[in-house]
C-alpha cells in the first residue's frame, strides 16, 4: 500500500482535489504527518471520521518496520529497516558538534559496481519511493523527539545512486524542506552521485539550493574505471564539464568525496591530478577514511598518511576536509548490515 510520505506538499494538494476534498486539507495533513509527527490517522482529531476512513483505506503513514538499531561507540546509530515488500534498507545517525545527520538510502542495492563499496554487494532491485525516504527520515526524527533533539543535515549517500533514482530523490529532499514538512534548510540537504553526467547537467537547471557532492575517488581515467565501471559512460572529461555547467548556473560549492584506500590512491601524485583536475571551481575535497569491506580487499590508510595526502593537497591550494571516522564497529559502511542479513550470516536479527 502506498505511504501518504510519498505526496510532496503540491500532489498532495492535488490529490485532495482529486478526492473531492479542500486544498486546505493538504495543508492539515503535513501539520499532522510533519509537525505533529503522528503514527496514525485516527490521530488526526480535526479530520470528518469518513475522511479519516478513506486515508486509511488507501494510505499507510509508516512502510518501515525496524529490524535491527545498532549504536557505535562514537554514538553513531545505524537502522535496518524492513519495507512493506520485505526489502531491507539502512539508515544512519551521524552526531556532529553542527548537529544531528542522517544517512538516507534511495534504492534497494545498487548497480554502480564501485570495486571498494559495500552498497554493490546486492544488486538493485527497485528504487526506494520518496515516501520510503521520508519515513526514513521520520523514524530517526521521532526518536529525536524523544531527546527534544531534531534532524538538522540529511545526505542522500545510502545505498544506490540517487541520481538514477532521480525524480524520487528530488520529490524527497522538496518534502522535508518545504515550510509546511521538515523545514530542513536546503543548504542542510546533499544529495551524492557517482558521475552520472547527464543528470548533474538536469540537477543544474533545477534552481534549487540543494548540496551537491561528487563521489570521485580517483584523479584520472585509468585508475577510476578500475574503481569505478560509471567512469567508462561518464569518464573525467565529460563529468568535468557537467560539473562545470553546474558550477557556472548555481553559486554553490561543490563537494569531492574521495576515499583513502592504501595503496591504490593515496600516493602523492594522486593528490597532484587531483588539485589539477578541480583547479578554478568553488570546490573542497572530503578525504574518507575506508570502512574496510571483507569481500573486496582493500584497506584504509592510517592517519598519519590521510594527513599527509592532506596537507599535499593544501599546499596546493586546495580546501579538504579529513572527515572523522562513524561507526566502523558496526557495520556502518552502507549496504554491510544488509548483505550480511540477506546472506543468512545474521539470522537472527530477523526475527
Amino acid at each position: 500500500m502506498k505511504t501518504i510520505y510519498d505526496y510532496s506538499y503540491e500532489k498532495m494538494e492535488e490529490s485532495m482535489l482529486g478526492e473531492g476534498w479542500k486544498k486546505f486539507r493538504s495543508q492539515q495533513l503535513f501539520q499532522w504527518l510533519y509537525r505533529k509527527r503522528v503514527g496514525s490517522f485516527d490521530e488526526m482529531s480535526d479530520l470528518s471520521n469518513e475522511m479519516r476512513e478513506r486515508l486509511k483505506e488507501k494510505y499507510v503513514i509508516d512502510p518501515l518496520r525496524l529490524v535491527k538499531r545498532m549504536v557505535s561507540s562514537d554514538g553513531t546509530v545505524k537502522y535496518l529497516f524492513r519495507l512493506q515488500d520485505g526489502s531491507l534498507a539502512e539508515t544512519v545517525l551521524m552526531h556532529y558538534d553542527y548537529g544531528k545527520s542522517v544517512c538516507v538510502t534511495s534504492q534497494i542495492g545498487c548497480n554502480m559496481g564501485c570495486a571498494f563499496c559495500a552498497s554493490g554487494l546486492l544488486k538493485k532491485t527497485r528504487d526506494v519511493t520518496s515516501g520510503e525516504m521520508v519515513a526514513q527520515i521520520m523514524y530517526v526524527q521521532r526518536e529525536l523527539d524523544k531527546e527534544q533533539e531534531r534532524v538538522s543535515h540529511v545526505v542522500i549517500m545510502g545505498t544506490g545512486e540517487p541520481f538514477d533514482n532521480y525524480e524520487n530523490v528530488m520529490d524527497f529532499m522538496n518534502t522535508i524542506n518545504h515550510d509546511k514538512g521538515l523545514a530542513i534548510g536546503a543548504r542542510h540537504i546533499t544529495v551524492s552521485t557517482c558521475g552520472i553526467a547527464d543528470k548533474i547537467r538536469r540537477f543544474a537547471h533545477e534552481n534549487v539550493q540543494y548540496n551537491l557532492a561528487i563521489s570521485l575517488h580517483a584523479p584520472n581515467d585509468e585508475l577510476r574505471t578500475r574503481l569505478m565501471p560509471i567512469n567508462k559512460a561518464y569518464p573525467l572529461g565529460e563529468l568535468m564539464d557537467a560539473i562545470r555547467e553546474y558550477a557556472g548556473l548555481n553559486n554553490r560549492r561543490i563537494t569531492f568525496e574521495y576515499i583513502l584506500l592504501k595503496g591504490v590512491n593515496d600516493q602523492p601524485e594522486h593528490a597532484t591530478q587531483l588539485a589539477h583536475l578541480i583547479k578554478g571551481l568553488n570546490a573542497y575535497v572530503n578525504l574518507i577514511p575506508y570502512n574496510a569491506v571483507d569481500e573486496h580487499g582493500f584497506k584504509g590508510v592510517s592517519f598519519p598518511q590521510a594527513m599527509a595526502f592532506y596537507d599535499r593537497l593544501c599546499k596546493l591550494n586546495v580546501k579538504c576536509t579529513l572527515r572523522q571516522e562513524h561507526g566502523a564497529d558496526i557495520d556502518a559502511a552502507c549496504g554491510q548490515l544488509r548483505a550480511k542479513v540477506e546472506r543468512g550470516e545474521l539470522d537472527d536479527l530477523l526475527g
